[in-house]
């Protein structure tokens, strides 16, 4: 039987300042606003059932003078050193950290790296498309260099496409051999998710179609012919309702799914049950829970020590998520 993993998260939006103006997000605001230490506490302690802390926010969101002034009327001298406290804070709560941060410098990567268990950065396409013309992070040469950056300082990683913004199919199937090319070069890629968009009203592409499944279908089955075998793929569950024919077409993660906190990336689609997700794969797969962290990478020690202790209590033999927890 083949087994299909999940993540349970609670999802922490930490600011939806961005210096990016993607065409389709719904996310950025131009009235940004920075959680404090007490609510990213409250939502750590309301999740008890998780085992990922989720930090997923803007790019750069310094470029506003209201988030420079939060972070320094909180103590802090940077976003980053934000990001380390919230890391560490999660980590004291029992949560491994993964981080979406949006375009990260080597340095700045490093003084991440020990207090995550793995990180993350969508590559969406590796062509430039006209809705990310408002967005310098989007550049897709500067993605690229920031996957290989976190390839050559061993981090465990997780980047994906977007499908339906603007590309066209022969994009779809370069932006893939993309990322195989720098995981033959470094082996840090440990899931490639295919995302389809998914129209926000108040954007510039609310009224583009988002793909259709057979799209979605085909893209998968191409994206497993391409990639290494040792690259798993992610669909989000939320946003595709028969999972069925993509486990046949070669995808075997769902990615995270709370029962706290929903998709801020796309509220308008709430997560399934973990017992939904169970009826719909019709107990033809098997489904288990796994860490933040692969269990590729659990077993090859890809942490550091400020995290080693914790990725042990969370994990089983085989390094998947231990399920007496």
């Amino acid at each position: 039987m083949e087994v299909v993993t999940y993540s349970r998260n609670v999802f922490l939006p930490l600011t939806n300042a961005c210096r990016n103006r993607c065409a389709y997000c719904g996310f950025r605001s131009d009235n940004p606003r920075l959680m404090d230490e007490k609510e990213v506490l409250d939502l750590l302690r309301k999740a008890r059932n998780a085992k990922e802390a989720l930090f997923t926010f803007g790019e750069k969101p310094e470029v506003y003078d209201e988030i420079k002034n939060k972070l320094k009327t909180m103590g802090y001298s940077s976003f980053l050193d934000y990001i380390v406290a919230m890391n560490k804070m999660a980590i004291e709560n029992g949560f491994l950290p993964h981080t979406n941060a949006g375009i990260l410098d080597k340095s700045e990567l490093r003084k991440l790296k020990p207090y995550n268990a793995s990180m993350g950065l969508m590559l969406e396409q590796a062509v430039e498309l006209d809705c990310h013309k408002n967005s310098p992070g989007k550049k897709p040469e500067v993605r690229l260099k920031m996957i290989e950056d976190a390839g050559k300082l061993k981090i465990p990683f997780t980047t994906g496409i977007l499908v339906g913004i603007g590309e066209k199919e022969y994009d779809r199937e370069y932006s893939i051999e993309v990322i195989a090319e720098i995981h033959k070069n470094y082996e840090h890629i440990q899931e490639v998710i295919i995302q389809n968009f998914s129209p926000k009203k108040g954007t510039e592409m609310e009224n583009f179609s988002p793909p259709t499944i057979e799209e979605m279908l085909e893209t998968v089955k191409m994206a497993r012919k391409v990639l290494p075998k040792d690259i798993t793929i992610q669909i989000p569950p939320n946003l595709v309702d028969d999972l069925y024919p993509f486990i046949k077409a070669g995808v075997r993660d769902l990615g995270g799914i709370s029962d706290v906190t929903p998709d801020y990336i796309n509220p308008e689609h709430p997560w399934p049950t973990i017992q939904k997700i169970e009826r719909r794969l019709k107990g033809e797969v098997l489904l288990r829970e796994r860490l933040p962290i692969y269990p590729k990478y659990v077993k090859l020690g890809w942490f550091g020590e400020e995290i080693g202790w914790l990725i042990k209590k969370l994990s089983d033999g085989d390094g998947y998520a231990n399920s007496g927890l």
